[in-house]
């Protein structure tokens, strides 16, 4: 977090900044803002503002409490809640996800989703990939890619932004690897542990213009002693990192003390406090907000995480319990979300997805908990233009594999790779050997032909 004290002014966007400008971390892994933008600025790509909200649901989400509900099965698999009809005929979800079966013709639901590698952990979410067998440097994250691809919409906001909080589990918190992308395409982590203020004392705007134009005056003078392109262009990337602190946009659009009171009420607020049990997550609700205020001002990419559904049983509560307090949570700020995508006109440029590293036992075990089960999960997608209002995949009649339809995660990555705009059967990224890797398995795998 960099503060800036200084003396009471107004810009032109009527933000106040009164008593310091504020931005949240400016560096992730040793990577400074400069150098972010820098890479940013060299990625090729045009300028359209296609862009998705990717919704990590922490520790495995049970699909056969929320969208593929068995009622004819026995009670130890079914479970507690009841289905309910959806404005699609034949769409039934969660009795406790009733905003959303009122929007089920904004909502693709998948039923079958497939190739989970098993574990806890957020990488197959946000990478596409498993994590054995990465090629070298590791694969990139989506935003990593669509960073190198498509570069950031403008000079103010980075192309790719994580949310994820600092939580104690690792492998929950990763905002995601650039991988062979480089390091200068690393999402931008305003909640990364490590994040620290930083504060210039006695360093007011007017100060920090002087010295940039000293340091301008500096690199003028170094650039008719030295030729080199990376001297050079050094002037340009601190310009453009210096604009992002000035011109407020970025901290503006962290900052949901600033939105509409009236649609914070609709999204709901939530907490910072550990959902479900131990230090892993929250129902931050207001995240929602943040991240279309993150697409509203340029951003592309956007991945955040809500409440942990790593439900195994007593002493924690039952599957039961937590899903009581996890899906009248996700349902209102989802629906928020995509109710506002629409209100702004943004709904068929923005991708959402929404799911977990795996689903949950069929069998629910002594405790009144689910297990972690890598068959079967489910995932939520909606807005980009794609064709929703329909299920794709059944499961048995237990909900324990796939008898219709298998999708597996890369064939969703497929889809939010061509919603941006981008073809995935012949784009390549060199790993660090240079060989040219495909953004997908494209010899397994495409994009939803039901969905795109």
């Amino acid at each position: 977090m960099l503060r800036i004290p200084g003396s009471g002014f107004r810009h032109c966007d009527g933000v106040s900044r009164r008593s310091f400008l504020q931005v949240g971390g400016l560096a992730l892994g040793g990577l400074s803002l400069p150098q972010l933008l820098q890479a940013e600025e060299q990625a090729p790509g045009g300028k359209s503002h296609k862009s998705v909200i990717m919704v990590f649901l922490t520790g495995g989400p049970p699909h056969q409490d929320m969208v593929d509900l068995k009622p004819e099965a026995p009670a130890e698999y079914r479970g507690e809640f009841s289905p309910i009809h959806s404005n699609v005929p034949g769409i039934d979800v969660c009795e406790h996800l009733p905003l959303m079966s009122q929007r089920m013709d904004r909502l693709a639901v998948i039923r079958t989703l497939v190739g989970s590698e098993g574990r806890h952990a957020a990488f197959q979410c946000l990478h596409g990939h498993p994590v054995l067998n990465q090629p070298p440097g590791g694969w990139p994250c989506f935003g990593s890619v669509i960073s190198k691809l498509q570069g950031p919409l403008n000079r103010e906001i980075p192309a790719s932004i994580s949310l994820q909080p600092r939580i104690g589990i690792q492998p929950w918190r990763d905002p995601g690897q650039p991988g062979f992308a480089g390091m200068k395409h690393a999402p931008y982590a305003p909640n990364a542990t490590g994040t620290q203020d930083l504060v210039l004392e006695g360093m007011d705007l007017s100060k920090l213009n002087d010295r940039r134009a000293l340091l301008n005056r500096m690199d003028h003078l170094r650039r008719t002693l030295d030729t080199n392109d990376a001297v050079d262009g050094m002037n340009t990337y601190y310009r453009q990192a210096f604009d992002i602190l000035t011109s407020g946009r970025l901290a503006t659009a962290l900052d949901v003390e600033q939105e509409d009171p009236a649609v914070r009420e609709r999204y709901g607020h939530g907490s910072k406090e550990p959902a479900g049990y131990g230090d892993a997550g929250w129902m931050r609700n207001e995240d929602f907000i943040v991240a279309r205020r993150l697409i509203e001002a340029g951003a592309r990419v956007v991945t955040l995480s809500f409440g942990r559904w790593d439900w195994h049983g007593q002493p924690h509560g039952t599957n039961f319990d937590n899903a009581r307090d996890h899906l009248p949570a996700l349902d209102q700020a989802l629906t928020a979300l995509l109710d506002d995508l629409r209100d702004r006109g943004m709904e068929d440029d923005v991708s959402v997805v929404v799911w977990g590293e795996f689903g949950r036992t069929p069998l629910i075990n002594k405790r009144g908990g689910r297990d972690h089960w890598p068959s079967v999960g489910c995932a939520l997608l909606a807005g980009g233009g794609m064709r929703t209002g329909q299920v794709i995949g059944a499961t048995n009649a237990r909900a324990e594999h796939p008898i219709q339809r298998p999708v597996h995660f890369q064939e969703i990555f497929g889809t939010l790779y061509h919603n941006l705009g981008l073809d995935v059967g012949n784009l390549t990224i060199n790993d660090l050997t240079g060989r040219p890797q495909f953004l997908i398995d494209y010899g397994k795998y495409q994009p939803l032909p039901e969905l795109v």
